[in-house]
């Protein structure tokens, strides 16, 4: 019997599956596969793609199993405790404008664990900076045909980036880029501008070097710094104003129109803050070369109009329920959200639709989206407002899989405060509109949005939340 504790905890067998005709277990621990230990989830996919396995496993008992299978490539039903089969890894990083940071303290612990894990690139989306990598993780993800990797670049200058990310480290690491680019591996980029930091020349110079990668760096979203009341001793960031949003939009859109002329695709996007920002209209809806960067807040609120409208033309007008809802959301989002509601009112009469603008006083006034809001601001906000028979909230304003806000404020905490019925919605169009219509059907009955994201309320910054650690607020 093995003395080591190595290998992976089998947590589930699924029923009917291959695993189950074996006889697995939860509790089982799988040792090893076609010889090799396995690092984790990605070696153990590569391994059992296979039309020939063995796998070593260590029953609860401590009896050594050695099972031969021939599945073709059947997946084998096996789930484990950890989902990586790895413990996560934190950033190295110092970011001057890192979200962690300013987070105020007495949250739950998970909150202020950064990670910059690439693997969870593949799985959750989540954007790295490369500066936790090795030649070997490059040379894994090009072995693996791993892919898209989502790359934070904010900035193309060796020594910014170094400053930036205060990683002495940070400029050399661009080059796994170069080996990505000639393995074809399809990348997405992404900049967070920091006023007078990377922004004007450098920002002219970033989008000109990373061109170079079309076309398997796909496309590359610029999205503004964001900045939380809590930043004492910390890098003096300063937001940015109306004319200085309007000079980055004139940047991108000047490259989008030359890039598109010769590679047919845009590549570069500023995010919807800027262009709330700079009280100019949302691109149309082609100019986003089908919401690649929609979960950086590149096109969100665009897609969230074409969604509605085309749930509104779909709807059966006799169908709609009399009544009375309202719906919260984060300024930033606000007045997008009360004109759809007009446009519900207007086709749908009987109807009554109110919305709330919740302010940010937890983070502070510069944070305007709905994904950072707290259940206390919520209450203490919302508290003898109209709210009508259900209040309507976005689910990006909960912990993934969970009905806790940021704060640990429960759902029916708010619901007992402010004495009505909350409805979460899903990030869709649809949904959302089927929610205003019909609060007490689960989901929409037209369709389900294609393409992911937290349209409704508008997410902007993302919170990655995973089984065993909760990654960084970008």
């Amino acid at each position: 019997m093995r003395q080591d504790k190595k290998g992976h905890i089998i947590s589930a067998v699924e029923p009917g599956s291959i695993g189950e005709e074996l006889a697995l277990e939860p509790g089982d621990r799988l040792l090893a596969v076609n010889g090799q230990e396995v690092e984790d989830i990605f070696d153990y996919e590569y391994y059992v793609d296979s039309p020939s396995v063995t796998l070593l496993v260590e029953k609860a008992s401590g009896e050594e199993w050695e099972l031969e299978i021939e599945n073709e490539g059947e997946d084998l039903g096996l789930s484990f405790e950890n989902g990586l089969m790895s413990q996560y890894r934190s950033c190295s990083n110092r970011c001057i404008f890192c979200f962690i940071d300013q987070m105020p303290p007495g949250m739950r612990e998970t909150l202020y664990f950064k990670d910059d894990d690439s693997r969870l690139s593949f799985l959750q989306g989540n954007y790295i900076t490369l500066t936790n990598m090795k030649e070997k993780d490059i040379d894994r993800i090009i072995r693996f045909k791993l892919a898209p990797v989502n790359i934070s670049v904010h900035t193309t200058n060796p020594e910014l980036r170094c400053r930036m990310l205060n990683n002495r480290f940070a400029g050399r690491t661009l080059s796994y880029l170069d080996r990505l680019f000639a393995a074809e591996i399809p990348m997405n980029g992404q900049i967070v501008l920091c006023r007078g930091i990377n922004d004007g020349e450098e920002l002219e110079r970033t989008i000109r070097d990373l061109t170079a990668y079309l076309p398997h760096m796909e496309s590359v979203s610029v999205v503004p710094v964001g900045l939380s009341r809590y930043r004492d001793g910390l890098y003096p960031l300063q937001p940015f104003i109306k004319e200085e949003a309007e000079q980055v939009i004139d940047q991108v859109e000047r490259w989008q129109e030359k890039l598109f002329a010769e590679h047919g695709t845009h590549f570069i996007h500023a995010s919807d803050e800027f262009y709330i920002l700079a009280q100019r209209p949302l691109p149309e809806a082609e100019r986003y070369d089908g919401y690649i960067q929609l979960e950086n807040g590149v096109g969100m609120l665009r897609l969230l109009e074409e969604e509605v409208r085309e749930a509104l033309a779909e709807e059966p007008e006799e169908e709609a329920e009399a009544g009375a809802v309202s719906a919260a959301t984060g300024l930033l989002a606000y007045p997008y959200i009360c004109r759809i509601a007009e446009q519900v009112q207007e086709r749908f009469p009987q109807r009554s639709v109110r919305v709330h603008a919740v302010r940010n006083d937890f983070f502070g006034p510069l944070i305007t989206v709905s994904g950072l809001l707290t259940g206390r601001d919520i209450i203490e906000q919302l508290k003898g407002a109209e709210l009508g028979d259900y209040l309507l909230l976005p689910e990006n304003m909960f912990r993934a899989g969970e009905e806790v806000f940021l704060d640990d404020v429960a759902r029916s905490e708010v619901e007992k405060a402010l004495q009505v019925r909350i409805r979460i919605v899903k990030s869709s169009g649809y949904d959302l509109v089927s929610a205003l219509l019909f609060p007490d059907r689960e989901s929409s009955p037209v369709r389900e949005s294609a393409l992911p994201g937290e349209a409704y309320g508008y997410e902007g910054y993302e919170l990655d939340e995973n089984p065993d650690a909760e990654g960084g607020i970008r």
